[in-house]
């Protein structure tokens, strides 16, 4: 059973010492943990959360001139909520009396616009999503997060430089850890309020309950929609097409809705962190390759709850897991990492391409134990049409062992790869 403890997080090790002159901003979407790790990391900081109407209305009394003796270094949470408190920060800073200031809020596209106009070039921003594998398998320890399998292998020299030397099995508690902690994933997904509940229906309710809080918060921040209905629609159905191919007009079709307000409501949910696209690989290896992007939910239980699947792990939740929980990484660490998908029109198809300055790694992901030659046929075709910039394949797939495939593509458990 997954523990009911504080679990350390990835960000944690990049959030800045009080002792540096910065402003820092932390955005996720509710419920992910951006306060908790604040007020850990910054315990010393007076806090302000924004959602209290009596907190804004003092703080929005408060004189630019006098923010930095009244107010000072503090944490102000929810700060899209009271906008000019940004420009009576900046003010502080500039004139020295603010030298470190912690920006907290669940809705990207206010903050980050406002942050633009405001405190560009003063301001260090972060990104906290729903727990990784790697966080929750690692829970409470003092230590750093260790980094991921994938990420160390994307760093070596090759894949055969990475995996070669591994044993195939890993045993014992690590192990149990991994495994244990992708099955919570796989089941009830990442968001941290679910680890102090025991009982399956208990956690139905808080993801029941999120979404609802969602459409009542979030979108009211969002936008001014009257009637929820047409956007609660299309909410469940774009879920139910997370690893699919974006359509706007078949999406809207379905929902009751036209092309434009499909775009304009999946921009929505994907400023507010709910899901996110994944771009078809760019550069022209094939004039057939297809032009259009994959769309994905960031958590797998979010997904679940919306969709209404609480059964056994398919392939679209097992491929929404393994790709989401890379992007999670790659957005929480700042990593320079670029992913991709590609396909063709004949139906040839990639999961998954990692971008890095050394090449691309190309992934194929398998619902299943047992992997065959076969499976691995798309990333053999695509490494031969990248010559020299392919620097191997991964089949991820269920199951416990690490097996060479031939050719520098290796089968590799999901658990293990992302653990």
């Amino acid at each position: 059973m997954i523990s009911k403890i504080q679990i350390k997080r990835i960000v944690d090790s990049r959030l800045t010492d009080c002792g540096a002159r910065r402003l820092v901003l932390l955005v996720g979407a509710r419920q992910t943990g951006k306060t908790t790790s604040v007020r850990l990391n910054y315990p010393d900081l007076p806090y302000f959360n924004l959602d209290s109407l009596e907190y804004r209305l003092q703080l929005n009394d408060v004189a630019s001139f006098d923010w930095g003796t009244t107010v000072g270094n503090a944490v102000l949470d929810e700060v899209q909520k009271l906008p000019q408190a940004l420009e009576k920060v900046k003010f502080a800073y500039d004139e020295g009396t603010v030298d470190f200031s912690v920006l907290l809020g669940s809705a990207q596209i206010l903050l980050l616009k406002r942050i633009r106009e405001s405190l560009a070039g003063r301001v260090f921003i972060y990104e906290l999503w729903p727990l990784t594998l790697s966080e929750l398998a690692h829970g409470a320890s003092d230590d750093a997060v260790p980094q991921p399998l994938l990420f160390q292998a994307l760093g070596a020299p090759c894949l055969k430089t990475a995996f070669g030397g591994l044993p195939s099995v890993l045993i014992g508690e690590e192990q149990r850890r991994r495994i244990e902690a992708e099955n919570h994933l796989l089941q009830w997904g990442g968001m941290p309020g679910l680890l102090h509940f025991d009982g399956d229906e208990d956690r139905r309710d808080w993801l029941r309950s999120y979404n609802l809080s969602y459409l009542e918060r979030d979108l009211a921040d969002l936008s001014r929609m009257n009637d929820l209905g047409p956007f609660r629609k299309f909410h469940t159905l774009a879920a139910a097409r997370s690893t699919g191919m974006l359509s706007f007009s078949s999406l809207g079709n379905d929902a009751g809705v036209s092309a434009p307000t499909a775009r304009k409501y999946l921009e929505y949910l994907t400023i507010s962190y709910q899901a996110f696209f994944l771009p078809p690989f760019s550069r022209n290896i094939t004039s057939t390759a297809v032009k259009t992007p994959k769309i994905y939910w960031s958590d797998v239980g979010l997904m679940r709850q919306l969709t209404g699947n609480s059964g056994p792990t398919d392939g679209g939740i097992f491929e929404t897991h393994v790709i989401s929980e890379i992007y999670k990484y790659v957005r929480t660490t700042g990593n320079a990492t670029e992913m991709f998908f590609y396909r063709t029109r004949s139906g040839m198809e990639v999961d998954c391409l990692l971008k890095t300055h050394a090449g691309i790694v190309g992934l194929e992901i398998k619902n299943r134990e047992r992997i065959t030659a076969t499976d691995a046929a798309s990333l053999r075709a695509l490494g031969a049409a990248l010559g020299k910039e392919w620097r191997g394949g991964i089949v991820v797939c269920r199951g416990n062992t690490i097996i060479d495939m031939g050719e520098n593509i290796w089968a590799m458990p999901s658990w293990r790869l992302l653990g």
